[in-house]
């Protein structure tokens, strides 16, 4: 165990076993190589990536498979090599999130570069998608309204 100290969570102890390793670190913060996942309460279906190295670096994200059922890319061979990554269910994909201004109603998910972790050997990267026709500002809200309306019917 391993004890970080982050400005969201407090102090808190970590198994090293756990920790997410991006080899190039995640684009604008190449310097940030550890992250841990941490839940976002209990039954919330978002995730804090938090860095090991820097108490302040948190992102939010999402299983964006939840939100947008369509979503779909290829993995090219130098990412699958890379990650070392033996078959589809070593595979997590993650999407960040951002909230401009703190304005949860406008909440957005990046589509165009997922997160890729190999639950196996917690090797990750973050992917940038080429000719996906995905951005980075994908409305969260728009998906959580229609999830919302088609529990009501049942």
């Amino acid at each position: 165990m391993k004890n970080i100290t982050t400005t969201r969570f407090g102090d808190i102890d970590i198994d090293e076993t756990k920790i997410i390793k991006f080899a190039h670190g995640i684009p604008s913060f190449e310097n940030q190589r550890e992250f841990l996942m941490i839940p976002y309460g209990e039954s919330a279906p978002f995730l804090f990536l938090q860095s090991v190295g820097s108490p302040d670096l948190a992102f939010l994200m999402v299983d964006p498979f939840m939100f947008f059922s369509n979503y779909e890319f290829l993995l090219d061979d130098d990412t699958l090599e890379e990650l070392d990554i033996k078959s589809d269910e070593d595979i997590m994909v993650f999407s960040l999130l951002t909230i401009p201004n703190g304005n949860i109603k406008q909440t957005t998910a990046n589509l165009l570069a997922p997160i890729i972790i190999n639950q196996v050997n917690h090797q990750a990267m973050q992917v940038i998608l080429e000719n996906s026709g995905y951005t980075t500002k994908h409305k969260l809200t728009e998906h959580i309204v229609k999830i919302e309306r088609a529990d009501e019917k049942c």
